[in-house]
């Protein structure tokens, strides 16, 4: 395992962990990150009332229930995040929601700005984005995988969109917002288990 996530997960907290802190922050009308603006405050105060609802409305198909059951690697999925991020919000109720199905996946969250090394050795497109799921195979270290920003589904409709208007809208954002709480985060439970699959065929026989 390389110095650099040792030290980031040193630094990371349970899921349990960051919905406290999240709340502490919409207390404090605040929100994670270097940047304590009013309008990621008001961003925060939006996700933990998508993550609220998304906790007890997640439902996990019985189908990829059972896949998911069925790994047996022992792993650590460090997700990199920031309660001001809308994608976040709908991405962590699910990634912790199959992790509660699995003894054998440890679900550890970090903040983008407390680490900055982290996530620049995690861009996507050269860019930072958040959430950021890296899969570490517990045994050896290795980082077996990464996962995000974005669904798959979610991920085409932002590049046709990029290609066709060079950039995202707030009209879109909105859009995309609505495809989340239609899809109710089966197309994130797919990606999973397509990418679980992969790295362990032969729970997917």
């Amino acid at each position: 395992m390389s110095t650099l996530i040792k030290n980031s997960l040193k630094n990371s907290m349970s899921y349990q962990a960051y919905r406290a802190l999240v709340k502490q922050m919409c207390l404090e009308n605040s929100t994670t990150g270097n940047d304590k603006i009013e309008v990621l405050a008001n961003y925060t105060k939006l996700n933990e009332q998508r993550m609220k609802r998304w906790d007890k409305t997640i439902k996990v198909q019985k189908k990829a229930e059972n896949r998911l059951k069925d790994f047996n690697n022992d792993m650590t999925w460090l997700v990199i995040a920031e309660s001001w991020c809308g994608d976040a919000a709908h991405v962590l109720p699910v990634l912790n929601k199959i992790a509660q199905l699995n003894l054998h996946i440890n679900l550890r969250i970090v903040l983008c700005d407390e680490n900055p090394e982290l996530m620049d050795a995690y861009l996507t497109n050269g860019n930072r984005a958040v959430p950021k799921l890296i899969i570490i195979d517990d045994e050896t270290g290795d980082v077996l995988d990464t996962y995000g920003p974005r669904p798959t589904e979610a991920t085409s409709l932002v590049n046709l969109y990029k290609a066709k208007y060079g950039a995202l809208t707030p009209e879109f954002k909105e859009d995309l917002q609505h495809w989340y709480n239609n899809n109710k985060g089966q197309n994130i439970i797919n990606d999973i288990v397509g990418i679980l699959c992969k790295l362990e065929p032969s729970a997917c026989q």
